[in-house]
């Protein structure tokens, strides 16, 4: 049909259109929109806390791999609240001749989150934000590489913390993080409780604890504290705690336009962050690179 010679269609079909265009929905927001700018900001010197590095050992052949991030999935028009996941690999390499780096252990994270946070106009205190992190989430612990001899056969099966190898090592937990911050500082207090972990007779409580101070030069030095339960190879259980520190100097490399990256230096004294050895104490100093998505 041609419209030239029915002008009167033409017209009505014209009208149609522009009667109905306006009364189609727009394409409604989406609810999801995954963020790596999370309204809780990464805790410095916590060598647990999802992120990107690469921590050589100075006084050890070894190599701590991180790969994780925190993400929000959703955050409120105000920002002032959000929902996110955590995901992380915390990974022990041993440095081999060609450039080789066999993983001894590794620990896998994953979990879901909400953050709130709240802006404080006047406070007595020398903070101006308060920010509170609800997390829920599982950690698997494993052994890798050099584990065992040719034949397949466990090596040192002894000094594992259930005398055995191989052995399961896996805990689900809340962890509850508060901290208050202002332009260049930062202090955080946490709780934790493991409400299920493999071996079950882990204290299944520990505390946290930390502070940031923010230097010239886009540097900043951290520390962080964690009181955590000590397993007991004799009577296969823990009944007792330590403390664990993690201190850290570092800078931002800013000046060439990477806010998100920092070199640093690590002091680590206490109770292996890896979980299959959660009953060997270390000591060690290590320098790298650091990477807060």
């Amino acid at each position: 049909m041609n419209l030239r010679r029915h002008p009167l269609l033409k017209a009505a079909l014209l009208a149609a259109v522009t009667a109905f265009t306006p009364s189609l929905p727009a394409m409604a927001e989406p609810a999801i929109k995954p963020s790596f700018d999370t309204l809780f900001e990464p805790l410095l010197a916590d060598p647990m806390y999802p992120h990107i590095a690469v921590m050589s050992k100075l006084n050890k052949k070894e190599v701590q791999l991180d790969i994780g991030a925190p993400v929000d999935l959703y955050q409120n028009r105000n920002r002032n609240f959000a929902v996110g996941v955590d995901f992380g690999t915390w990974s022990l390499l041993r440095r081999s001749n060609d450039f080789k780096f066999p993983v001894d252990a590794i620990d896998y994270l994953f979990g879901i989150n909400a953050t709130w946070k709240r802006k404080f106009d006047d406070s007595v205190l020398p903070f101006n934000t308060m920010t509170t992190k609800l997390r829920l989430s599982h950690i698997s612990a494993h052994f890798e590489d050099g584990h065992t001899d040719a034949t397949g056969a466990w090596l040192n099966p002894g000094e594992a913390p259930q005398g055995k190898i191989p052995f399961t090592y896996s805990r689900e937990f809340i962890n509850l993080t508060t901290a208050l911050s202002c332009p260049g500082g930062k202090v955080y207090l946490g709780y934790q409780y493991m409400f299920h972990t493999i071996p079950g007779e882990i204290n299944r409580h520990s505390m946290q604890a930390g502070a940031e101070v923010g230097l010239p030069a886009n540097s900043y030095v951290a520390a962080d504290f964690k009181l955590l339960p000590v397993w007991d190879n004799v009577t296969q259980k823990s009944d007792s705690f330590r403390g664990t520190w993690n201190l850290q100097a570092g800078m931002r490399l800013s000046s060439i336009g990477l806010d998100q990256v920092r070199v640093a230096g690590n002091y680590f004294s206490g109770i292996s962050r890896q979980g299959m050895y959660l009953n060997k104490a270390e000591h060690y100093t290590s320098l790298g690179m650091i990477v807060d998505l």
